[in-house]
């Protein structure tokens, strides 16, 4: 029978959650500097800080995370039962969702141009 080993695998994919919301973060910062200068409309801002509010929710959604499953781990070994994967569903729905907005924002600045 397993035993829980307390190494490093809990905090590499923390870390791997950590590095995925800094990007989202910069992604956000950089859309806010170019959507608007592109487009020329200053509304697109909005949709930079919406990221960057999403990449904060990432962060500390993955330190609540991690602190919760070395938690259950350290006290129930391999039996303990770990959260679901709902955040990891959330954020591919919001990065599928950002994404499709992309292509509908490039394809109708190529149909206008």
């Amino acid at each position: 029978m397993p035993v829980f080993d307390p190494g490093l695998q809990p905090e590499r994919t923390e870390l791997a959650w950590r590095r995925t919301a800094l990007a989202l973060g910069i992604g956000s910062l950089v859309s806010m500097r170019i959507l608007t200068a592109v487009l020329g409309d200053a509304a697109w801002v909005l949709c930079g800080v919406a990221g960057v509010l999403f990449s904060v929710w990432v962060w500390s959604m993955s330190q609540r995370r991690y602190r919760e499953i070395d938690r259950r781990l350290r006290a129930h070994g391999d039996r303990a039962a770990l959260p679901g994967a709902r955040p990891l569903l959330v954020l591919a729905a919001v990065v599928g969702a950002a994404g499709m907005l992309g292509l509908v924002v490039v394809v109708a600045a190529g149909w206008t141009a």
